[in-house]
């Protein structure tokens, strides 16, 4: 009897296995997406969120981005450019896995489970915001060293442990979260804004291309949904960017024993409203 001969073609393994849509491994999956996509590139823009933020604190200590960049380098050199990279990567890995992770499993629970004939922009905007609403929690500790070494001059703390350890030894653990209500009024609508936004976004690109997504290659695909995040990225910033300042001078320049919302009030009292959008 001849040998059964494999059809198998040569050089090719087992078929590759697709993750399950909505499955525990999916939504670690998405999770891990998040940490990759969040943490790396907030501390590669370390140098210009470091100027922001100290202009934001004090309009007048730079007269331009180049310009500091050239005396923070020139007195500090690329350690001080680079300046509050560790509190940036750690908080936003943590804020990136959050926000991907449980964006996808409230969409799932909210358009799947409990609300199946909603509109989807509807659960978009509301699955976005419960997300950020418990990624932020993660993230709060974090931006408050950041920023704290960032805006103070000379620097809160040299690292971010000292940061850590300073700031819970003087005003314990809830020093660490008394930015968490303005980090909430900056990223909440950013989050809602961006993801609803690209959504929307690469479903009216794929309608005006005529084919379903599934019929486009990988590397296409990717080119759409990086046109989508950017058209979404210019949305979200310039809604997130009033509390963005706010952020910062409420880390900086709030007082002991200060209510969130008494400083507030006071802190744009002092700038006003053309301060706190434009910078």
């Amino acid at each position: 009897m001849a040998a059964a001969h494999d059809t198998k073609a040569p050089g090719r393994g087992p078929p590759k296995q697709k993750i399950e849509l909505f499955s525990g491994t999916y939504f670690g999956a998405c999770a891990l997406g998040g940490v990759i996509a969040c943490g790396p590139t907030h501390t590669s823009v370390t140098p210009l969120d470091l100027v922001k933020c100290r202009r934001q604190v004090d309009p007048n200590i730079y007269s331009s981005n180049i310009g500091a960049w050239r005396s923070i380098f020139r007195n500090e050199g690329l350690r001080g450019v680079f300046f509050g990279w560790s509190p940036t990567f750690i908080g936003y890995c943590f804020q990136g896995g959050g926000k991907y992770g449980f964006y996808e499993v409230f969409k799932y629970i909210y358009g799947d489970q409990m609300f199946p004939n909603m509109n989807k922009t509807v659960v978009y905007l509301g699955a976005s915001a419960s997300a950020e609403f418990l990624a932020d929690v993660a993230l709060c500790p974090f931006e408050a060293i950041k920023v704290r070494m960032q805006t103070t001059l000379p620097p809160y703390a040299s690292n971010m442990r000292e940061g850590w350890s300073k700031i819970v030894a003087k005003e314990g653990y809830s020093g660490l979260y008394k930015g968490l209500y303005p980090l909430w009024a900056r990223q909440i609508p950013y989050t809602m804004c961006k993801f609803a936004t690209f959504e929307k976004t690469v479903e009216g690109i794929y309608s005006t291309l005529g084919a379903p997504k599934e019929s486009y290659t990988p590397v296409q695909q990717t080119g759409v949904s990086f046109l989508g995040g950017y058209i979404a990225g210019i949305a979200c910033a310039a809604i997130s960017h009033p509390a963005d300042v706010m952020v910062s001078k409420l880390n900086s320049d709030r007082k002991a024993g200060e209510g969130a919302g008494t400083a507030i009030a006071r802190i744009y009292g002092n700038v006003g409203f053309r301060v706190v959008d434009l910078r």
